[in-house]
């Protein structure tokens, strides 16, 4: 994937709308084989002050730029379906 590709996908997850409903269940999945071995969920504990996440949105683009630096071919699919596991059981951005 190119610099440019990122850009592109982070714009395209910010303003996206998905079309069917997310999967947290298999964004846990995808979570726990792709991503699981460079960190775990304790990362995802931070004080909320100082983290950089603070909304879906930034949830949805910071997946999707450690996935591209990790080098994971994600779908679109995969990568909402990553951030609706996260948001369910660390951020509950949405309620």
């Amino acid at each position: 994937m190119k610099p440019g590709d990122v850009v592109a996908i982070v714009l395209l997850l910010a303003t996206a709308h998905p079309v069917a409903a997310q999967d947290p269940s298999r964004g846990q999945k995808l979570y726990e084989t792709q991503c699981g071995g460079c960190h775990y969920e304790r990362i995802h504990r931070r004080d909320r002050a100082r983290s950089s996440i603070k909304s879906l949105v930034d949830l949805r683009i910071e997946v999707a730029r450690w996935a591209q630096q990790a080098k994971h071919s994600f779908t679109l699919e995969d990568l909402d379906d990553i951030a609706a596991y996260l948001d369910r059981t660390h951020y509950r951005f949405t309620r």
